[in-house]
């Protein structure tokens, strides 16, 4: 199973490559010290960590999106009710709706995705 989590620091670095891309190696550098203060080794280091990963690729000094922020936190989310629930969707829901009562609105957010599906 690919590993579809980002730590702190890595979503915040991940964030900053969404928004901009594509963009070029050494405006991403910029834009790594700017907001997170690293060096441009880090910000190297941690782009080719996520891009072996299959978030982002560097093409020839571009940096471009492989999976989109919300493609990642989707298969993120599959496989936390894969691993915790079984894949168990009703699982999922019945242990989060067991310790916080669902909204009406949210219920017909569910029943309308459930209908579109």
């Amino acid at each position: 199973m690919k590993d579809y989590s980002l730590g702190v620091i890595e979503a915040r670095f991940a964030d900053i490559i969404w928004e901009n891309a594509p963009l070029k190696t050494s405006e991403m550098v910029k834009l790594a010290e700017a907001e997170l203060g690293w060096k441009r080794t880090t910000t190297y280091t941690v782009l080719k960590k996520l891009s072996e990963r299959g978030l982002f690729e560097n093409d020839e000094g571009i940096v471009k999106v492989c999976m989109s922020k919300e493609e990642f936190y989707a298969r993120q989310s599959e496989n936390y009710v894969e691993q915790s629930f079984g894949g168990s969707l009703p699982g999922f829901l019945a242990a989060f709706s067991s310790r916080r009562k669902l909204s009406s609105k949210e219920i017909e957010e569910i029943k309308k995705i459930i209908e579109d599906n």
